[in-house]
């Protein structure tokens, strides 16, 4: 008898025990259920607070395209190169700077390309002797392309004073700056001699492919020898 009460006693208990468990599911559950909207909304919020901080830009191009000028070129480009700069930019430097000063450091990554102009060479500037050889005058080699890419080039870090929202035309300096910059660094890398070498070196081989013997190149400014003579009848 004492046994069976045991017994009786265990399974009330196991059943107690079980219901306590389902009734705290059931109550981290309903928790769950009433926080859940709290959370979605809190996270639309910091969605919505997030784009008004920082908005993603509409680019609005007008229709209307209005080409200004055409014009045909000949541009035989022989060499590029990619170059990175670091400018800085500053204005209302001084003893109050910290109140209305502006400065900025840019990271200016650009491209220069250069190469030779065959629209300027003329008939004058080719002759053949008698063995069939020729001789040709290029036009000295320049930039065709000296410019940022946008892409890459960015500001790095800006300081600007305390009564101050910064100069507008500050960054637009910066940039036509580093163009320069990158310009000069190409020239004074020596592009325009490499470029003169690499045309030379390209018209070689073609004028070569079409049987020339051989290919003479004469410095512009240099006289080119006298033409051949033609057999006359």
């Amino acid at each position: 008898m004492a046994k069976n009460i045991l017994i009786v006693l265990l399974v009330l208990g196991l059943l107690a025990a079980a219901a306590v468990v389902v009734g705290s599911v059931l109550v981290v559950r309903t928790v769950e259920n009433a926080v859940r909207p709290v959370g979605e909304l809190s996270a639309g919020v910091g969605t919505q607070v997030a784009d008004i901080l920082h908005p993603t830009p509409t680019i609005l191009p007008d229709p209307v395209t209005i080409v200004r000028e055409v014009r045909s070129l000949a541009r035989l480009e022989t060499i590029q190169y990619t170059v990175e700069k670091v400018i800085t930019a500053e204005t209302g430097q001084g003893a109050l700077g910290f109140l209305f000063g502006d400065r900025l450091l840019f990271i200016a990554h650009g491209v220069v390309i250069a190469g030779v102009d065959l629209d300027r060479v003329t008939p004058d500037d080719i002759r053949f002797d008698e063995q069939g050889r020729a001789y040709l005058r290029l036009p000295a080699p320049e930039v065709f392309v000296a410019t940022l890419d946008n892409e890459r080039s960015y500001v790095y870090d800006r300081d600007t004073g305390l009564l101050t929202r910064g100069d507008l035309t500050l960054e637009a300096a910066a940039r036509k700056a580093a163009e320069d910059e990158i310009r000069q660094a190409a020239l004074e890398d020596g592009i325009l001699e490499q470029a003169r070498v690499n045309a030379e070196s390209a018209l070689y081989r073609l004028l070569r492919a079409l049987n020339i013997p051989d290919v003479i190149f004469v410095v512009e400014g240099e006289a080119l020898p006298a033409p051949a003579a033609t057999a006359t009848p």
